[in-house]
């Protein structure tokens, strides 16, 4: 952590060496309980892993008292140990994920300093940590990032640390990034395993001893249901068959990941300069992301978070390329300028999740109200003017960008988590009518969004049935969850 005498300047000054990890910290570990579960899979997950802390079986999933092997255990042993400790409901479900974020962005800048420089440690470490798909991720207990991030570390140990015994450490990271989501790892890995000469067995035999306990334990109690279910349905059956209902073409991934940088999108346009493929490092990381590209492109199912995984490696490219461009200051204004639609898209993104994103309005005059981050677009753009005759400055654009995008992901916090705890999650509803729905039925369940049904259960403590008499009933009327007699 020390840096090279050229990147001195990060170090020096009012703003440390820790100008980064201060307001990170403030940042990912705020407001975590702001909002109830949202979407169907965190309140689904979260029920799994506090079955888990109540019953004592920390090695059969179940959701609703029947097993569920659709994924592996880790992410919900991360929730039980957070109810273990008595946390919150939304707490003990995010705050292991949002604390392995942090560890993982201190390991990843860690490696890349002592691998490449300060320099590019600290602007690849800002591009991941401020990029839209990894604080989402790093937010919403799913079991994306915690594979993303043991992968990651583990690629980063295969390729950048020269121990031998080091192959051990990168396959017990390996093996966790299977506990978090199946056997995906496994094939991200590949390319890696073919470079990483007197890793391979350490890194297998590393994978074997962490991810194998849980996998023959399942198999001595369930058998050949468990296999059916865990590998055949949900790791073949989701590459080769659309049955899922998440079917989308070819190109999919493209404007996924373009967004998920966001507000870092413009540095793309930095990948079609040849500067920074004539290292090899940086050229053998492009191609694992365009084969980790062209894997997850083939599957027929598709969801955003899958290619979480290829954020860190991306991260490196482009910090990379970053630091071989001479007009870097003005690559780095031209992605603030993208952070004076905060506001807009803060108001946006609630009618998006509720509505769909065709239906819901972007209300241009709300731009208005992103001056602030007009003006530290200015500002950079003025350094990057300067960054001639004061090098110095270009390493400040890139901080003060860093400091504007965690302020965007506070502000997103802020004024976005309540308005989703009103409207899509079911917490609010469930908070002023608990007493009533102690005993309640779901009216016509099929009409309700799983989101709610399976956030109903969640707080609810039990599956809620579907109405067959009289009684309180749960119901749909004008988009909104109501009680009826």
């Amino acid at each position: 952590m020390d840096g090279r005498p050229g990147d001195r300047p990060y170090y020096t000054g009012c703003l440390s060496k820790y100008w980064l990890w201060v307001p990170l910290l403030v940042v990912y570990l705020s407001s975590l309980g702001r909002v109830g579960f949202l979407g169907p899979d965190e309140p689904r997950y979260a029920s799994i892993g506090r079955e888990m802390a109540r019953s004592g079986d920390w090695v059969t999933p179940r959701l609703d008292g029947s097993p569920w092997f659709e994924k592996p255990p880790l992410l919900y042993w991360l929730t039980g140990a957070g109810q273990k400790l008595h946390l919150s409901d939304e707490w003990a479900a995010r705050l292991p994920l949002a604390l392995l974020s942090l560890a993982f962005l201190w390991f990843f800048h860690r490696m890349l300093a002592r691998e490449f420089s300060p320099r590019v440690a600290l602007s690849a470490t800002g591009i991941l940590a401020t990029s839209a798909g990894w604080v989402a991720y790093s937010f919403a207990s799913v079991p994306d990032l915690p594979m993303s991030a043991a992968l990651g570390a583990a690629v980063l140990i295969a390729l950048f640390d020269t121990r031998p015994r080091q192959g051990y450490a990168a396959g017990i990271l390996l093996g966790l990034a299977v506990l978090a989501k199946a056997f995906v790892p496994l094939v991200l890995i590949v390319p890696v395993l073919l470079i990483a000469r007197g890793k391979r067995i350490p890194m297998l035999l590393g994978c074997v001893l962490v991810a194998a306990p849980w996998l023959l334990l399942s198999t001595l109690r369930h058998g050949s249901p468990f296999w059916d279910e865990f590998f055949w349905k949900q790791q073949v059956g989701r590459f080769l068959h659309p049955a899922l209902d998440h079917v989308q073409p070819w190109w999919y991934y493209l404007p996924v990941l373009l967004a998920g940088l966001f507000p870092w999108t413009p540095l793309a346009g930095l990948l079609m300069r040849s500067a920074p493929y004539r290292d090899e490092r940086i050229r053998f990381l492009a191609m694992w992301v365009g084969y980790a590209l062209v894997f997850f492109s083939a599957a027929q199912n598709k969801l955003p978070g899958y290619v979480l995984p290829l954020l860190p490696a991306l991260a490196i490219v482009l910090a990379f390329a970053l630091d071989k461009t001479p007009e870097a200051g003005w690559w780095i204004g031209a992605c603030t300028v993208l952070l004076i639609a905060t506001p807009a898209i803060a108001t946006y993104l609630p009618d998006a999740l509720v509505s769909g994103a065709r239906s819901a309005h972007f209300s241009v005059a709300r731009l208005a109200r992103g001056w602030p981050f007009a003006l530290a677009s200015a500002g950079i753009f003025w350094m990057a003017w300067v960054a001639k005759s004061e090098p110095i400055r270009r390493q400040q654009a890139m901080i003060a960008a860093t400091l504007a995008a965690l302020a965007a992901v506070g502000y997103f916090k802020l004024s976005v988590l309540p308005v989703l705890d009103q409207r899509y999650s079911v917490r609010a509803f469930w908070r002023a009518n608990a007493t009533q729905i102690e005993g309640a039925c779901i009216k016509d369940i099929k009409d309700v969004p799983r989101h709610w049904v399976y956030g109903l259960n969640y707080y609810a403590g039990r599956a809620l049935p579907e109405c067959t008499g009289a009684g309180v009933q749960v119901l749909v009327r004008d988009g909104r969850l109501q009680l009826g007699p």
